[in-house]
């Protein structure tokens, strides 16, 4: 009988888990949370939705903490994750960094539309919001060489400190691993921080200005997805202290540095698109080379 339970493949044949139903109603109670939080909706009297959003946002956290618990706990106590079931992870990874890919996409379309074609003259409205070019009437952009400038070089070192942190691990190097995702997390705090100080000096709000919220959706978004990927990194790093990783296993490190890299391509065309391009020295330039 002990013949019919040993593994004769290398596949990972997951066991029942409770986490994907515990995680789907949890984010059910925040949708519905945040749809009354939002609308004003009440419960027997009572504005009831802070509270459910508040309940369901703590399941998924815990489903999330959990159900990646468990994977780690598979990968390096259980050896599930065989060569065959790497493959398909990395696949997972690669079709999750795609979808970021074309969310982004979604953010650009709506600036490039807006900003190429701000003098439309069957978008009678936006001619209202934009004078007819871009940037916008009345609107006083950031200047490209001081603190996007500064954010850009912040990145582009954090891109730096992660390879070379990977590079340690694949030779087996566990301080160079430690000390590279140190000063990547640390980098990345940075940018955020940087980020809140920017915004915080912005001359142009969010709503009543097309151009405010192209800007801020697509940077917005951008700076969440640091933040997410910083906390990525501190989870790693929490990992490799304690002894987590090989240079044969490594997959959470990994896909945390393709993460990372895809946050800084995408902040690369966020500059040049954005604070570079639509920005007055972008349109100062354009008209020069028109002339």
């Amino acid at each position: 009988m002990a013949e019919a339970h040993v593994k004769n493949h290398d596949y990972h044949l997951v066991d029942p888990s409770p986490w994907p139903f515990v995680g789907s109603v949890s984010a059910f109670f925040m949708a519905v949370g945040a749809i009354m939080w939002m609308k004003s909706l009440a419960m027997g009297g009572l504005h009831a939705g802070p509270v459910v959003f508040g309940a369901g946002l703590i399941g998924v956290l815990y489903t999330m903490v959990a159900w990646w618990g468990d994977v780690i706990k598979e990968a390096e106590h259980e050896g599930f994750h065989t060569r065959v079931v790497q493959i398909s992870h990395r696949y997972g990874m690669i079709m999750f960094i795609a979808s970021e890919v074309m969310f982004f996409v979604a953010w650009f379309w709506a600036y490039f539309d807006a900003s190429l074609f701000a003098s439309e003259a069957k978008q009678f409205m936006r001619l209202d919001y934009t004078g007819g070019h871009w940037p916008p009437k009345g609107i006083e952009v950031f200047d490209p060489f001081h603190l996007p400038l500064l954010n850009t070089l912040i990145l582009l070192t954090s891109g730096t400190t992660v390879t070379w942190a990977h590079h340690a691990l694949l030779h087996d190097d566990r301080q160079g691993l430690k000390w590279g995702l140190i000063l990547t997390v640390l980098l990345g705090a940075l940018f955020s921080i940087v980020q809140v100080y920017e915004y915080s000096h912005a001359h142009f709000a969010f709503k009543g200005s097309i151009y405010g919220a192209t800007f801020f959706m697509a940077t917005g978004f951008h700076g969440f997805h640091v933040f997410i990927g910083t906390i990525f990194l501190l989870v790693c790093l929490v990992r490799a202290l304690r002894g987590h990783f090989s240079p044969r296993q490594h997959l959470g490190f990994e896909f945390a540095a393709w993460y990372w890299h895809f946050v800084d391509v995408v902040w690369l065309f966020l500059f040049v698109a954005i604070y570079l391009w639509g920005s007055q020295w972008g349109a100062a330039a354009g008209a020069a080379a028109a002339h």
